[in-house]
């Protein structure tokens, strides 16, 4: 609704599977080679997102790829399939250590990167390996590959003309949701600030095309098209500062993302929480990412670096989450 439809399906959406195909215990940890961790907690959290996995565990890209050189969804392939078969509690992640400057070009080796950044570099990287065979797509089309399939949804912003009431509609895709946690306690808290009208006016005021002159008026973002996977970026960090907000912000392990829809009246649609990312430390300059993800048999970890053990999920839901995975 109110978007073009794709031109092309780069992949066919009835091929994901967002249960798991086999069940077993977590795989190894990841050895940490110097400011590493959070890189090993960013690939902990993907290597148990189940349609990602799935999809990677078949190793149907790498038999289909022709990409020369960097792919990035090759190397995703190689890790995880390394990951979830190991006969050995630990392993280097190699196969992504060797392309970290291709990830990111400005990642530096040997220093604490954020790991939401490295994160959203990934996906990115992962996203651009799925385009790279097809040129000149359409926007809807750029989403229809397995990764904006899984990872990606829309928004619509808004924008209400207190005039003469005219609707100026736009839409972003997304990957990942950052909210403001600053006056939430809560994830619903948060999203619910994150759909509340922002009123534009004075300096801020909107030009409208109706009335042909800069006016009051509202603006509202929504979530216009649910992604299968919902990543959650808690901004814990002051970009200027440095300095970071320590306080707990509580996350349910099912949430029903219906109520900040762009149609918020409907089913429910509900997601499970399959992974959490910490940061633990007081600035974004230092400090320690761990995670705690959901294996294939249900059972949840912590995955510290090397370290792999279960854990009960209120452990998990009792962290100071910085990055949180949702799944339909």
């Amino acid at each position: 609704e109110g978007m073009a439809p794709p031109k092309r399906i780069l992949f066919p959406p009835e091929k994901i599977c967002m249960v798991w195909q086999q069940s077993q215990s977590a795989g190894a940890g990841l050895f940490n080679v110097g400011n590493t961790c959070f890189l090993n907690a960013v690939l902990q959290c993907l290597t148990y997102t189940p349609p990602l996995a799935n999809y990677l565990l078949s190793r149907e890209h790498s038999r289909a790829c022709h990409q020369q050189g960097f792919c990035m969804m090759c190397i995703m392939e190689a890790h995880v399939n390394k990951v979830l078969h190991s006969p050995v509690s630990a392993i280097l992640p190699l196969a992504v250590l060797k392309v970290f400057r291709r990830i990111g070009e400005h990642f530096q080796p040997g220093r604490e990167e954020d790991a939401h950044d490295f994160l959203c570099c990934t996906v990115n990287a992962m996203q651009r390996a799925c385009l790279s065979a097809s040129s000149e797509l359409d926007i809807s089309s750029q989403s229809t590959t397995i990764v904006h399939q899984i990872f990606g949804g829309f928004l619509r912003s808004r924008v209400t003309c207190f005039s003469c009431k005219a609707i100026s509609d736009s839409y972003e895709a997304f990957l990942d949701l950052p909210l403001d946690i600053k006056a939430a306690s809560s994830l619903t808290a948060a999203l619910e600030d994150f759909v509340t009208p922002e009123h534009l006016d004075g300096e801020n005021c909107f030009k409208c095309n109706k009335c042909k002159k800069n006016v009051a008026a509202s603006k509202r973002f929504t979530v216009h098209c649910a992604p299968k996977v919902l990543t959650v970026c808690l901004k814990r960090f002051d970009c200027f500062t440095g300095g970071k907000i320590s306080k707990v912000v509580e996350y349910p392990e099912y949430l029903d993302l219906r109520p900040y829809m762009s149609q918020a009246d409907g089913e429910p649609l509900h997601y499970s929480l399959y992974a959490v990312l910490v940061h633990s430390g007081v600035s974004c300059h230092g400090g320690h990412y761990f995670c705690y993800t959901k294996a294939s048999n249900g059972l949840w970890y912590q995955m510290d670096d090397e370290s792999v053990e279960l854990r009960c999920i209120d452990t998990a839901l009792r962290q100071q989450a910085y990055l949180l995975f949702y799944a339909r």
